[in-house]
């Protein structure tokens, strides 16, 4: 398997390299050259466990690695730190040490990057750089926390992140990481690290220090590739609870912001998962449910704080990656939807691409939508939800309404509903009086009885390590603060 990007500038890379090097060159995302077909070898398989899915699937991709070195690396990621559960129809994705579905990803992603750095024989540190509307941050802090050979700078929303969220991050421990808070939005920190990555000449000074940089975000093919997994492992889930049999058709329901997970459910089913529709359910910045419905992409609105806070986000990176297959890999055409993007904030598609979108369909849940859903969700089925999920469960129902489509559904649940206590206890309308966020989670697991993680308990008490705060356009200043390089 080799890997080219998506705006034409680089092709023939291996998976090493497409992983250490985060993003292409020429600031597109790599994609492979194909996608393999294994859904038809797993008839007769449904029993098999989360961590032989993940190895069916990724060594079709990460072919510079033996079966031993990527069996090593799915062990060491996972073993007695994540599983995934299905509970009616919703693919708990959260269990691990971040309460987020991105563990999945990033426990894998410093095993295999360390690998990657190995084959490609890099000499020196290798600098993860991330922003994180919230989830990505504490995962990759966590996965890459004391790993020789590498540092991580998280750059995180001061304002657009839950206190949970917040306090996971700026208490995390290990001597190689940097967290800073930025004065912005997520769009800000995203804008700004995609500024450094296209600075080839900056990473040129850096490679002289033998520093190299890299991503933990979903633009990293290193990443995305892990998440494919949810889609095989909770379809095997529905065949085994016998919702379904095995050849049926899907839906999915992604809550989506930066549309890294639900692109890896139009992988799986690039891979032969037989999914009928996607379900794009946005929150109140709803760029992606309008781009749907209309074939048009304008970020050229102000970005919303809303209860599902690593929703809110205007420039979803991922989607460049299924423009790039819907338009019949058009190079040339998505290089020009981008720059169109970076100058004027908005691109309208052709109905080539508008017709390979079909199957996508876009809605989004406001404020009032959220509280019901997980007002709905506990009230009436016992089950708690977080307020990402929530979004996802109110479009499903919008969809349904509209559709009247009674295709077998499964919906990704992407966090714990104690990440975001504050908005879930709005919802059940409990008042527990004017106490902070951490001690709403002690209230409403007296209410709930839903078990508290263990990654949360205690974290109020937790030692703040990290205090760095920083304007929009000091995101480089700050990273060369962390790695110790003058900027001449």
């Amino acid at each position: 398997m080799r890997f080219i990007s998506t705006r034409g500038g680089e092709k023939n890379i291996s998976s090493s390299k497409a992983i250490i090097n985060g993003i292409a060159k020429d600031g597109g995302l790599y994609v492979p050259t194909s996608f393999p077909s294994i859904f038809e070898k797993l008839k007769n398989k449904t029993s098999l466990t989360y961590e032989e899915i993940a190895f069916k699937v990724i060594k079709e991709y990460f072919t510079d690695f033996n079966d031993d070195e990527i069996k090593l690396a799915i062990n060491e990621a996972y073993k007695d730190r994540f599983n995934v559960e299905l509970k009616n129809n919703f693919l708990e994705l959260y269990h691990g040490p971040t309460s987020a579905f991105k563990d999945a990803a990033l426990l894998f992603l410093p095993h295999i990057m360390k690998l990657s750095k190995e084959k490609l024989n890099v000499d020196g540190d290798i600098v993860i750089l991330t922003a994180t509307s919230g989830d990505t941050g504490k995962a990759a802090l966590e996965g890459f926390s004391n790993i020789e050979g590498f540092k991580v700078m998280v750059y995180y929303p001061m304002s657009g992140v839950s206190s949970v969220q917040e306090m996971q991050m700026v208490t995390q421990e290990g001597n190689n990481l940097r967290v800073v808070g930025i004065r912005g939005n997520f769009d800000d920190a995203q804008k700004g690290v995609k500024e450094i990555f296209g600075d080839n000449e900056f990473k040129e000074d850096l490679i002289k220090s033998k520093i190299l940089l890299s991503s933990a975000n979903s633009i990293n093919i290193g990443r995305l590739i892990p998440q494919i997994v949810y889609y095989f492992y909770g379809y095997l889930q529905l065949v085994n609870k016998q919702k379904i049999k095995f050849g049926n058709k899907i839906n999915v329901v992604v809550p989506t912001g930066n549309f890294g997970n639900i692109l890896a459910s139009y992988y799986a089913r690039e891979m032969g998962l037989p999914i009928a529709r996607f379900i794009c359910a946005s929150n109140e910045n709803n760029v992606l449910s309008d781009f749907f419905n209309e074939g048009i992409y304008d970020k050229r609105r102000e970005l919303i704080l809303t209860e599902s806070p690593s929703m809110d986000i205007l420039i979803s990176s991922n989607l460049e990656r299924l423009l790039f297959e819907a338009s019949g890999r058009d190079c040339n055409e998505i290089k020009r939807l981008m720059e169109e993007l970076s100058k004027n904030g908005i691109y309208k598609v052709n109905k080539n691409i508008k017709d390979g979108l079909k199957d996508f369909y876009g809605n989004y849940a406001t404020k009032e939508d959220v509280y019901k859903a997980i007002s709905d969700m506990y009230n009436k089925e016992g089950y708690l939800i977080d307020t990402h999920t929530a979004v996802a469960y109110a479009a499903l129902n919008k969809y349904i309404s509209e559709t009247k489509d009674e295709t077998p559904y499964l919906i990704a649940s992407t966090a714990n509903p104690y990440k975001f206590p504050r908005s879930v206890t709005k919802a059940l309308e409990l008042d527990f009086g004017n106490i902070d966020d951490f001690d709403i989670i002690d209230k409403l697991y007296e209410y709930t009885k839903v078990s508290v993680p263990d990654n949360l308990k205690g974290l109020k008490n937790k030692n703040v390590i990290h205090k760095n705060k920083c304007e929009i356009n000091e995101l480089k200043k700050s990273l060369l603060d962390f790695i110790g390089v003058k900027n001449d």
